[in-house]
């Protein structure tokens, strides 16, 4: 008898929730998990490795995959492209591995749309105003990026109620417990 076929696991996150985080630690812990790398034409940031963090492509490389219909979403934010190559996800789901996309709310709704057995995690920080401090911490964006954010965190906060599950992360190890028993994952050995 064949491996049954991973599930999609999508979790989306208003920039600076601490999602990044939360998945590392879900990658760490749950085995036969793959996370999908997205494409994106936005610079790295200090400590972002090409092909682990993101894939870092040029405008021209991204709109070609575009135009081959290569993405099972994709958009663009502050000038930038951000997509899900479809072909290493669905070879990882046919392998029996279950897939987390890392995907803002638009691009759920492309995913679910084609791939309507998706389950969807939307994690919210604890308050605007710990988000608000989050953002700033990072100093990785000038006031105009930071402002920018906040006001697309506002408007994506409320979509969370089109999400499966919405999980608070304000305190890391809860939501990652949280969201591990929501996936069922086996763990790994130590």
């Amino acid at each position: 008898m064949g491996k049954n076929r991973g599930r999609l696991y999508i979790i989306s996150a208003p920039s600076g929730t601490g999602k990044s985080t939360v998945i590392q630690r879900l990658m760490e812990t749950c085995k036969d998990l793959y996370f999908s790398v997205s494409a994106t034409t936005r610079p790295a940031r200090p400590g972002e490795v090409h092909g682990v963090s993101y894939y870092f492509i040029t405008h021209e490389e991204f709109e070609k995959h575009i135009q081959q219909n290569d993405f099972l979403e994709y958009a663009e934010f502050v000038g930038n492209y951000y997509g899900t190559l479809k072909a290493p996800v669905l070879a990882r789901l046919e392998e029996g591995k279950d897939v987390i996309l890392d995907i803002d709310v638009q691009g759920c709704k492309q995913v679910v749309a084609a791939m309507p057995e998706a389950i969807t995690i939307f994690l919210v920080p604890p308050s605007m105003e710990e988000l608000e401090n989050r953002l700033r911490a990072r100093g990785t964006e000038d006031e105009e990026k930071v402002k920018m954010r906040l006001v697309r965190a506002r408007a994506e906060m409320l979509e969370k109620d089109n999400y499966d599950y919405v999980v608070v992360n304000d305190v890391v190890d809860k939501a990652v417990e949280e969201i591990l028993h929501i996936m069922g994952c086996d763990i790994k050995p130590e």
